[in-house]
């Protein structure tokens, strides 16, 4: 009996470690069989190696670790080269990539994180081979814009300190790439006050701050935003800008009109644009639907700007604004795109604090 108890309790242990929760990085990579592979993650920026694991004969491989708590970055380095890739808690991530070529091309999938990651790298590397980095001022907006959609997103964090060519991309030294920073710092403030990663935002924001100005607070910013130009349900078309700056507040709304929500969706919208269309409210609605036929026949009734996204079109768009489900909504303030609006039910109130 006593035998018999002994190995319940050990069966129970082993058990209960093997059911433990865990995030998994898993894939292939060819042309490297039986290599060894760190596993990394990092303190603010300091890489420190996790675990090293082995790329079996077929080019496989697979990690699992317990998670930290918190969204974060790790890596995977190969021959000096890393795939860097987020976890937020315990989603798996796979990764496919060759030896030759293993961090300028390479996919990862799993996660809308772990695919937005991949679409900043794509963009920072074929800026990179046309020799248009720093100054190219159309990366930094393509790349804000995507902060926009998640100020509080752990690929926020990640894009504002990406470096290149040991530099980085967004200098806190210079003022405006320091507003996105700040920006990022007052997400994580508001939506992650304990995450590890918090007070270093807060501690680069306020150090590179103009003097003069208050330092023990972080002010929101605002951030510029990608035009628009798709036409109605008429064929005429409709710049977003030119309604931004017509309105004294725009609700932009990406949604589709075949989804189970949609009804009430632009019931929600009908209701707040009545109450506030005389006094500057419009609304520019983006639908991302398959069939075009089917949402000129919805979007003719109703008495906003309703416009079509194709669909040979919706990986751009949706990489551009972080569109990671549909209805994404964000709030225009005075030719300004201040805020995403998080929960509908409150769009109410955040469109008459803009009045």
């Amino acid at each position: 009996m006593k035998h018999i108890l002994i190995s319940a309790a050990i069966l129970g242990t082993l058990t209960a470690c093997n059911s433990e929760k865990s995030w998994e990085v898993k894939g292939q990579i060819d042309n490297s069989p039986e290599s060894k592979m760190l596993v990394q993650a990092s303190e603010n920026g300091r890489w420190y190696t996790l675990d090293t694991i082995e790329i079996k004969s077929d080019g496989t491989f697979a990690y699992k670790h317990s998670p930290s708590g918190y969204p974060d970055i790790y890596r995977l380095t190969l021959d000096g080269k890393s795939i860097y890739f987020p976890i937020d808690s315990i989603e798996s991530v796979t990764v496919e990539s060759d030896a030759k070529t293993f961090d300028s091309e390479y996919t990862l999938s799993g996660s809308s994180a772990a695919e937005m990651l991949m679409n900043v790298d794509r963009l920072i590397m074929s800026k990179a081979k046309s020799g248009e980095t720093k100054s190219d001022s159309l990366l930094k907006r393509e790349l804000g814009g995507m902060i926009i959609g998640d100020p509080a997103g752990i690929v926020s964090y990640y894009i504002i300190n990406r470096q290149l060519n040991g530099k980085r991309l967004f200098d806190p030294s210079n003022k405006s790439d320091n507003r996105i920073i700040g920006a990022v710092a007052n997400a994580f403030n508001e939506k992650r006050p304990s995450d590890p990663r918090t007070g270093y935002l807060t501690s680069i924001y306020l150090s590179n701050k103009s003097k003069g100005a208050p330092t023990d607070t972080i002010v929101a910013t605002t951030m510029s935003y990608f035009d628009l130009d798709l036409s109605d349900n008429k064929g005429v078309e409709h710049k977003l800008s030119e309604v931004v700056n017509g309105n004294k507040v725009v609700i932009l709304n990406f949604t589709s009109y075949q989804s189970d929500g949609s009804t009430a969706l632009n019931v929600l919208l009908a209701d707040t644009y009545r109450k506030y269309h005389n006094q500057g409210v419009e609304i520019y609605q983006v639908s991302m639907d398959n069939d075009e036929f089917q949402w000129k026949q919805s979007a003719k009734n109703l008495p906003w700007v309703t416009v079509y996204n194709p669909p040979t079109q919706g990986f751009t768009l949706a990489n551009k604004y972080n569109i990671m489900g549909l209805p994404t909504t964000y709030l225009f303030s005075d030719g300004e795109l201040v805020e995403r609006v998080e929960d509908l039910t409150k769009l109410d109130s955040q469109v008459a604090r803009h009045l």
